[in-house]
């Protein structure tokens, strides 16, 4: 197994890096939250996880213990893969994720791409108390607007994937969603977060 990569960032990209490793380059799989942490560090250290197929063997990397620690438990629940606990890990922060988790918030989970009722049940089922256990408690108000949250998250998305910082980002997102009191549709609020950019 390997338990992390220390080298060179050749390469980055919101969904993966290359990072080379005595002249070994390591294609690992990241998620939207790594790849906002990673910045442009010349040398990177990622937490990694060895995912062994008969076909592949694919490597994800992260940049904190807990976020690794947090895609373990999610990939052990039935119906999420290793491509569909980083789309999780994208979508919310680790953070977002166990807050869902703890409040049995079926809809936020729900509203991540790939995630079905039956699984979000299934992942809040199996991973609330292992949550609880290790003493995450959620802070007050995390979701206070649910469909605010969701509309603001898909354009952080959208802003990272454009190469966009993730502070400046986040900074024109709510500066479009102050002035627009909120009433507006995804594609509008990219482009005008963009503008602001």
């Amino acid at each position: 197994m390997i338990a992390y990569l220390k080298g060179k960032l050749a390469h980055k990209d919101p969904t993966h890096v290359v990072i080379d490793v005595g002249g070994i380059g390591y294609l690992v799989n990241i998620s939207l939250n790594t790849f906002s942490q990673i910045k442009d560090e010349e040398n990177c250290h990622l937490h990694t996880y060895l995912h062994v197929k008969e076909d592949a063997h694919t490597l994800y990397g992260f940049k904190s213990g807990g976020e690794k620690e947090l895609f373990l438990h999610l990939i052990s629940v039935s119906g999420i893969g290793p491509s569909t606990g980083l789309t999780m890990l994208s979508y919310l922060s680790p953070e977002e994720i166990k807050a869902a988790i703890v409040n049995e918030d079926v809809k936020i989970i729900q509203g991540i791409k790939g995630i079905g009722n039956k699984t979000a049940q299934r992942a809040i089922l199996e991973l609330k108390d292992k949550l609880r256990k290790e003493g995450f408690e959620p802070s007050e108000g995390q979701f206070s607007s649910e469909t605010n949250n969701t509309l603001k998250r898909e354009a952080l998305s959208a802003l990272l994937t454009l190469g966009i910082n993730k502070n400046v980002a986040q900074k024109s997102i709510d500066s479009v969603l102050n002035k627009s009191g909120n009433t507006i549709n995804l594609e509008t609020l990219i482009k005008q977060a963009l503008q602001n950019s």
